[in-house]
C-alpha cells in the first residue's frame, strides 16, 4: 500500500527554529518517499511501512534532542500500489 502523510513540525522554544526544521527535512530525505515541501507543512508519499517508520523516527529524534515541539500529522487513506492487480469483474 502507498500512504500519504502531511506533517507540520513547530519548534516551540528553539533559538533558531529553521535549523530544527532543516534537520528534520534532511532526515526525510534519507527515506525512500516522495517529498513535497510547502510553506507551512511537508507531504511525503511512499510505502506505508516507510511512512510510518519515518514519522516515528522524526518524533523520536526530536524527543532525544530534548526539543519542545508541536508535531501534527495528517494521514490520507492508503492507495494500492500500481503493480497491485485491480479487482476488475470479468464480463
Amino acid at each position: 500500500m502507498i500512504t500519504t502523510a502531511q506533517f507540520t513540525y513547530i519548534p516551540l522554544k528553539a533559538s533558531d527554529p529553521r535549523e530544527s526544521i532543516d534537520y528534520l527535512l534532511e532526515l526525510v530525505a534519507q527515506h525512500e518517499v516522495e517529498v513535497d515541501v510547502n510553506y507551512m507543512s511537508t507531504s511525503v508519499r511512499g510505502e506505508t511501512e516507510v511512512v510510518f517508520e519515518l514519522i516515528r523516527e522524526m518524533y523520536d529524534t526530536m524527543t532525544i534532542e530534548k526539543e519542545e515541539f508541536r508535531f501534527h500529522v495528517e494521514l490520507l487513506s492508503p492507495e494500492p500500489k500500481e503493480e497491485d492487480p485491480l479487482d476488475i469483474p470479468e464480463a
